[in-house]
């Protein structure tokens, strides 16, 4: 077995540092950095400049205060524009949105978490919406249970960190029963995510089977005025049959090469 290559501590203590900022937007000082990353002050001072000169990271006018900068944006966009799986899934998605007339998603299993890669809004939402770049946890969204499902029990408990994240009063934060709503999902088909990530939204999500496990599921979401049961059936078939042709579409392009 090879050997672990060993980490560059400067490359780590960058990447920590950006890993953080995508996890806490905003303005924050060097001393809060410090508290929270535990670097050495001089040495964290030293990396922001070298990241701020880079484009990374921005500050603001004062030049006290950082940021996330642009060049993490164009990375990112570079990421999505060149993601198969976003091409695969580009008309479907089109199609789930035009024939449901909700908002639909397209995420991705990172760790615990589901970082959303695609988004379609619904025609009933007047302002600018996108999740794409944003991460929840996986037990809050039906995409992210609908991946765990694909999983087993067991595989699912190595996954669950110490605690589960509470983002409403009806998220799940009981791991027994998580497992227990995942196997409602392996037996109807469906995840559903019941207000558990927005107040007053249902979403309805399905993982596609285009990898081994899968790790990446589309999701449509349903404020609860417009939802009926006929109307959850009928957002389920529209799910599954945009899966088929995104599995369709994965199965020619693997025939093809």
């Amino acid at each position: 077995m090879a050997e672990p290559v060993p980490h560059v501590k400067s490359a780590l203590r960058t990447v920590e540092l950006l890993d953080f900022f995508a996890q806490y937007p905003g303005l924050h000082s060097l001393t809060d950095l410090q508290g929270k990353l535990g670097y050495p002050k001089s040495s964290l001072h030293a990396l922001l400049r070298t990241l701020v000169d880079l484009g990374w990271i921005e500050t603001d006018v004062t030049g006290t205060l950082y940021r996330i900068g642009m060049r993490a944006l164009l990375v990112g966009a570079t990421y999505i524009d060149g993601d198969p799986v976003v091409q695969l899934a580009h008309d479907a998605l089109d199609w789930l949105a035009e024939v449901t007339g909700e908002t639909v998603h397209l995420a991705r299993l990172d760790h615990f978490d589901v970082v959303y890669l695609a988004t379609r809004a619904s025609r009933h939402y007047l302002r600018p919406f996108s999740r794409v770049g944003r991460r929840l946890p996986a037990s809050t969204t039906s995409l992210g249970k609908a991946i765990l499902a694909s999983r087993d029990d067991e595989e699912v408990r190595a996954l669950l960190p110490a605690e589960l994240p509470s983002l409403t009063a009806h998220t799940i934060v009981d791991a027994e029963e998580l497992l227990v709503d995942l196997r409602r999902v392996r037996k109807q088909g469906y995840s559903v995510d019941r207000e558990e990530n927005t107040e007053g939204l249902r979403c309805f999500g399905v993982a596609l089977r285009i990898s081994d496990p899968p790790r990446d599921a589309i999701s449509c979401s349903v404020p609860i005025p417009r939802l009926t049961p006929e109307r959850e059936k009928e957002i389920a078939s529209c799910l599954l049959e945009a899966r088929e042709r995104i599995e369709r579409s994965a199965l020619r392009q693997r025939r093809a090469y």
